[in-house]
């Protein structure tokens, strides 16, 4: 390999490597923004097979530290397989989508159609394989910065559009006075700030999020079933006596994280528990096969529930079984079964969105929630497996960003942390420590307007979908009638 080739694939490592400290739990947001600088300026003038192997590159030097925290969950028992697997597989749909760089380069405005190509990768990534893995989106990095506004117009596709679209075209445009056109995102950002708005529409709930901690064991949680439960119980007990003894104000609704016990239709504990606190509770729990919450009423017990629609591949529903024995513990567990009904449930006189663990990465989830009438959002998750990495961290992210795009309050309960109260700028007002048993409880604001990206999002990501094709076609065509000119000439 020549020297200036070296140069290029180190520049696209380079760049990667920014990309991947601009997220959460840093706050260098603005690092992404040079990333894709130089990621463009590694492309420039490289023809498709090398701009496949740059891109390749840029993937894997930014997804190996993202996704650090998978090292910590597997590779005790496993090696560093799953995560370099996994790592590898994503770098190659930056791959797929930077060999055709060069095809729209000669585009007029090639860096929008650069960057509606950037975004084509992420939706794919969040489609295939197997429901896909929607980790890493650009726009969960820019929670802390300006560009997460945007995300009230066109939710996380937009928000990416913006970061990419404004490094690219600084890359592009750096000598010429058009290099104006790559701030049009930063522009954009300050002026839909006041379409953000945090105060309260039809009143406030007072929520409390009961952690109770779980051991940092890895897979060895796996047979912590009966201590997850107990140790929720017993915060549970605790919440009811602080209230009682007036250390803590009475909430309105109480919620548990993601899988802190497994229950039947009748579980006559945690009734007693629910009724001694005597506040509704949503309980997130395995019952009947699915991974579900339950709205908990200290009275009447167990009612409405909302199963998880994306389960996680390889850990709730298992492809390729034979295959997955290599890389997962979860390989000989049957598959859950996923729902097929928007997380909306009625608690407590509030209309709650629910987004489980995972799904906070789906686009569609909480959209769907929101447009049905959801006054909050709550995202119960389980982040225990992970250790004290940053995936905790990394989720959150997404939770802010959906509180932006949505206008709705996010509450996020983790069984070991990082639980938080997220208003709905994102900003985060309460949160707890990692690998800690504790009780939050704050008020929060009901709000009922539908932000354009709740109505609108959906149609927007298909849009920039169909660019990034649309460009490929026109440079395609474009390519074939230089080519018969050149014949005929």
């Amino acid at each position: 390999m020549r020297k200036p080739d070296l140069a290029r694939y180190g520049v696209a490592a380079l760049a990667g490597g920014a990309l991947a400290l601009s997220f959460p739990p840093r706050t260098l947001w603005w690092l992404a923004v040079p990333a894709f600088v130089v990621l463009w300026l590694a492309l420039k003038g490289a023809g498709a097979r090398r701009s496949a192997g740059l891109g390749f590159v840029f993937g894997l030097a930014f997804f190996l530290p993202h996704l650090w925290w998978i090292q910590h969950f597997l590779g005790n028992d496993f090696g560093p397989w799953p995560w370099l697997v996994l790592s590898a597989l994503m770098a190659l749909f930056i791959c797929a989508v930077c060999a055709f760089f060069p095809l729209v380069s000669r585009l007029p405005g090639a860096p929008v159609w650069a960057t509606t190509l950037f975004v084509l990768q992420e939706t794919l990534r969040g489609l295939i394989p197997f429901n896909g893995f929607p980790w890493g989106r650009v726009a969960f990095g820019q929670v802390d910065g300006p560009f997460a506004r945007l995300a009230v117009l066109g939710g996380a596709p937009l928000v990416t559009f913006a970061v990419v679209f404004t490094g690219f075209g600084l890359a592009a445009w750096l000598p010429r006075w058009t290099r104006a056109w790559a701030l049009v995102p930063i522009v954009a950002s300050l002026a839909v700030t006041p379409l953000i708005s945090v105060e309260a529409q039809t009143g406030q709930r007072t929520v409390a999020v009961v952690q109770g901690n779980a051991p940092d064991l890895g897979l060895g949680l796996l047979s912590e079933n009966a201590t997850l439960r107990a140790n929720h119980l017993r915060k549970t007990a605790e919440l009811a006596a602080l209230v009682r003894g007036g250390a803590l104000p009475k909430p309105d609704l109480v919620v548990w994280p993601e899988s802190a016990t497994r229950t039947g239709d009748r579980d006559p504990v945690l009734d007693a528990a629910i009724a001694d606190l005597g506040v509704p509770t949503l309980v997130s729990a395995l019952r009947d096969n699915k991974n579900s919450v339950i709205t908990w009423d200290p009275k009447t017990g167990a009612g409405q529930s909302y199963a998880k629609q994306e389960l996680v591949p390889f850990a709730e529903h298992i492809p390729l079984r034979p295959l997955a024995r290599i890389f997962t513990p979860f390989a000989d567990q049957g598959d859950l079964d996923a729902g097929t009904e928007p997380g909306l449930l009625d608690i407590a006189g509030t209309r709650v969105g629910i987004g489980i663990c995972y799904e906070v990465a789906y686009d569609y989830v909480l959209r769907e929630s929101a447009a049905a009438g959801a006054q909050l959002l709550v995202v119960p998750t389980n982040n225990a497996w992970y250790g004290r990495g940053e995936m905790t961290y990394q989720q959150l992210g997404m939770a802010r960003l959906r509180a932006i795009e949505h206008g709705r309050a996010v509450v996020v309960a983790a069984i070991s942390g990082v639980s938080a109260v997220v208003r709905p700028d994102g900003s985060v007002v309460r949160s707890t420590g990692m690998f800690t048993d504790d009780l939050m409880v704050d008020t929060v604001p009901l709000r009922t307007d539908i932000t354009f990206a709740t109505r609108f999002g959906g149609a927007i990501h298909v849009l920039l979908t169909g660019a990034a094709l649309a460009a490929c076609a026109m440079g395609l065509w474009r390519r074939r009638r230089s080519s018969v000119l050149a014949e005929q000439g």
